[in-house]
């Protein structure tokens, strides 16, 4: 708890620095100095130093966005209004694009590459578990890898859109969840006709034998326990 708490802090000092050095040891040396942190302290709490406090970042945002919607009137939305909003607040958690903007650039290079995947698969999974989802087949799958496609592709938008109250971008997400209602529906069509289901028995079969993963706790790519 104490090094979370600690993290929590070097979080707060480094934002102010990200916008003008990024996810950096500049910005992370400053954040601990501001802080009169022990060096070895925040190598402790933050092994790869600013790398580990933008994982922080991006994972207190989806946390951040489960509160904001737990908070929100969704009792009469339908599922694709419900995941509208759910990738909508989550976008609003941040409040500097900039700061964001960094750290798109930061997980965008080989090197952290695997931590973004791994971040945007969390944000996904948070989503749909806010949402209640309790599928346990290869849909489980399906819904967290379209989903994530939909966030990263409505992130990017947002970083660069100027419109009033970010119009373009919300257009632009109706678009991107219209695409993946429309996989939904021709999925249930495959399944609802006798003529297709017999000529993809093979490939569905196979698929229904894949299942949910039974997680223990710290297994690479499950959202962390809130």
């Amino acid at each position: 708890m104490i090094l979370n708490s600690q993290k929590s802090n070097l979080l707060t000092a480094i934002l102010p620095h990200v916008a003008f050095d990024g996810w950096s040891q500049i910005s992370f040396n400053q954040a601990v100095s501001e802080l009169s942190m022990d060096p070895n302290l925040a190598a402790a709490v933050a092994p790869r130093g600013a790398v580990d406090l933008a994982v922080a970042f991006h994972r207190a945002g989806d946390k951040a966005m489960s509160a904001a919607y737990n908070e929100a009137e969704t009792g009469s939305l339908n599922i694709r209004s419900k995941v509208t909003l759910a990738v909508r607040l989550r976008l609003e958690t941040i409040k500097d694009k900039e700061v964001a903007r960094r750290g798109s650039s930061l997980f965008a290079l080989p090197k952290f590459a695997a931590d973004g995947a791994k971040l945007i698969w969390e944000t996904a999974d948070h989503i749909w578990i806010t949402l209640g989802d309790t599928t346990s087949d290869f849909n489980w799958y399906t819904k967290r890898v379209t989903l994530g496609a939909v966030y990263t592709a409505t992130l990017l938008f947002w970083l660069g859109d100027d419109s009033s109250d970010h119009q373009d971008t919300w257009a632009f997400l109706d678009r991107r969840i219209e695409n993946i209602m429309q996989i939904e529906t021709a999925k249930g069509y495959v399944k609802a006709s006798n003529l297709l289901s017999s000529v993809f028995a093979g490939p569905m079969w196979l698929l229904d034998k894949i299942k949910r993963p039974n997680w223990n706790d710290d297994i690479p790519g499950r959202s962390p326990k809130v």
